[in-house]
Formats: C-alpha cells, sequence, structure tokens
C-alpha cells in the first residue's frame, strides 16, 4: 500500500506541474523569427512613413516593393524592397506565426488585458484590447517566454503600456494576431508582433520590438521601433569559456619544446670543442722536456743514474787507455 501512495503521489505532483501556468511556462521555447528578426518592419504590401520615425534595425516589402517617407524617417539597418532577402525573411516570418499559433497548452484571457499581472505562458484571446497597463512577470527567469494568440484584432489605447518586471526580455514575448493589429496614440508597446494581414503604429507610440505584417502594410507615424533586448541566463556563458581555454593550451606547448632543444645544442658543441684543443697541445709540450732535464738536474731519481754513469765513464777511460798502447807500439814498430 505504500508503494501505491508514493506512486499516486508523484503522478499528482507531475499533473499540477503540466496543467498550471508556472508548468507550461518552464518548458515553453522562444518562436524563431529567423532571418525576419534582422528587421524592425516587414510587410506584404508596402509600408508609408509620416514624420521621423526611427528603425533600429532593417526594412523590408515582398511582394510589395514600396516604401515611402524615408526620408524624413530614418532606418538604421537596410532597406529590401521585393529582392531576395525580403522574400526569405517573408517566408521565415510565415514559418514563425504558424508557430505561435499553434502552441499548446494555453490559458484563455478575457479581452481586457488592462490592470493585469501574467506570467510566463501561452494565452488565447478572441479579440485583444489594452487600457492602461499590462503587467509581464518573468519569475526571475530571463529566458521567459509569452506568447499571445489572438484570433482576430489588437487594439491598444492611447497611452497604454505593457511593462516589465522581474527580468523579462521582449524579445521572448510573441503576439501573433489573425487580422490587423492597431498600437494608440503614445502607447509604449512591448514585444514581436506577427500580423496576417497590417499593423498601423498612431501618432508617437512606441515599440521596443518588431512589427511584422504578413500580406498587408505597415503604417507608420514618428515612432520610434528599438531591437528588444534578448537577456540571457547568466549560467550559460560561464561554463562554455571556462573549461575549453585552460585545458588546450596548457599540455601543448609544456611537453613539446621542452625535451627536444635540451639533448641536441647540448652535446654537440660541449664535447667537440673540449677535447681537441685541450688533449693535443698539452701532453707533447709537458713529456719532452721533462725527460730531458732529468739527467742534468739530479734531484729526483738521480741515485739510480750515477752508477749508469760511472761505469760508462770507466768504460771509456779502459778503451783510451788501450788506444794509447796500440798507439805507441806503432810508433815503435815503425822506428
Amino acid at each position: 500500500m505504500s508503494a501505491l501512495t508514493a506512486v499516486a503521489a508523484g503522478g499528482a505532483a507531475v499533473a499540477v506541474l503540466v496543467f498550471s501556468g508556472t508548468g507550461a511556462s518552464a518548458a515553453e521555447a522562444p518562436v524563431n523569427l529567423g532571418t525576419a528578426a534582422n528587421f524592425s518592419v516587414l510587410a506584404g504590401e508596402r509600408v508609408t512613413n509620416t514624420g521621423p520615425s526611427f528603425l533600429a534595425q532593417s526594412l523590408g516589402v515582398s511582394p510589395g516593393s514600396a516604401a515611402t517617407g524615408f526620408p524624413p524617417g530614418v532606418v538604421a539597418g537596410e532597406i529590401h524592397l521585393a529582392d531576395a532577402v525580403a522574400l526569405q525573411a517573408k517566408n521565415d516570418l510565415t514559418t514563425a506565426y504558424n508557430d505561435a499559433a499553434g502552441r499548446t497548452p494555453f490559458t484563455n484571457l478575457p479581452a481586457e488585458l488592462g490592470g493585469t499581472t501574467l506570467t510566463p505562458g501561452v494565452y488565447r484571446i478572441g479579440a485583444a484590447q489594452l487600457t492602461g497597463t499590462l503587467t509581464l512577470d518573468s519569475q526571475n527567469d530571463p529566458a521567459a517566454v509569452f506568447i499571445f494568440q489572438i484570433a482576430s484584432t489588437l487594439v491598444t489605447a492611447s497611452g497604454s503600456s505593457v511593462v516589465f518586471i522581474n527580468g523579462a526580455s521582449p524579445c521572448n514575448v510573441y503576439w501573433q494576431v489573425g487580422s490587423s493589429a492597431t498600437i494608440g496614440t503614445g502607447s509604449r508597446f512591448m514585444g514581436n508582433i506577427l500580423a496576417q494581414t497590417s499593423i498601423a503604429m498612431n501618432t508617437g507610440a512606441t515599440l521596443q520590438g518588431r512589427a511584422l505584417a504578413r500580406t498587408g502594410e505597415v503604417t507608420l507615424d514618428t515612432n520610434t521601433i528599438n531591437a528588444p533586448a534578448c537577456l540571457q541566463p547568466t549560467g550559460t556563458p560561464t561554463s562554455t569559456p571556462t573549461g575549453t581555454p585552460t585545458g588546450t593550451p596548457t599540455s601543448t606547448p609544456t611537453g613539446t619544446p621542452t625535451g627536444t632543444p635540451t639533448g641536441t645544442p647540448t652535446g654537440q658543441p660541449t664535447g667537440t670543442p673540449t677535447g681537441l684543443p685541450t688533449g693535443t697541445p698539452t701532453g707533447q709540450p709537458t713529456v719532452a722536456p721533462t725527460r730531458t732535464e732529468l739527467p742534468v738536474t739530479g734531484g729526483r731519481g738521480g741515485s739510480g743514474l750515477l752508477p749508469a754513469l760511472s761505469a760508462v765513464g770507466s768504460i771509456a777511460v779502459a778503451s783510451g787507455a788501450a788506444l794509447l798502447l796500440l798507439l805507441r807500439r806503432r810508433r815503435q814498430i815503425e822506428s
């Protein structure tokens, strides 16, 4: 019975994680925008601008080819009109739109988002409107993902805003809109707007994210669209660079250079020059003069040489005496 009870309790805990908002958000992955992530504004038909709007990234139109109002509008990135780059970005937008629209599980929300605080997850709304402030709480997870699946329109009232708390990132907020989106005058909006038809930003509205329309136009009026900041977890960048650079450079240079240069240069120069000059000049001059001087000085080993010299002297005297006798006899005979 105790084993069955433990299994049942474990199953209940898993069920709570799966069906609660927290469990769903923990497993949610970002929507891959592909090359569409390089664009502040992307439209299917055309882009029109009034006033000194500013786009931090690129502007693209495909299959249309019209973009008016630049200048006075400023595009910090590139402008692509009906070219291969714009076409690829539109194809990537379609893939991302379908991905966001098909995410499950989701939580149903009422139309009005103002005055609400939401945690990470997938939310489904029929027709969304925002009056006042919508707060997104990432619960201290910088990689938290918010996906809003809106069946028809998204409309924000003048002066409304989306704000983040506890580390949420505009990079991971996606508004999939089934028809058109209208951002009201002076609104401060956050996230990536992926609209099926069109997007209109009224006077002075700002967006930290992207305005991407699949088939229709994007209309701007003195707006600022900044690239969304993508916050990264602190644990990821620390582990990768620390392990790789430390092990590789230490083992390779230490073993190879130490053994090779030490043995070769030390043996050859030391043995050759030292033996030849030292042995030849020292041995020959030292032996010859020493043996010549021994009989003269008599200081070392003299007792052995004196008998020999005496014998030689005696023989010499005897020989001399014999020669004198022979000479005298010859003279006597001759006289």
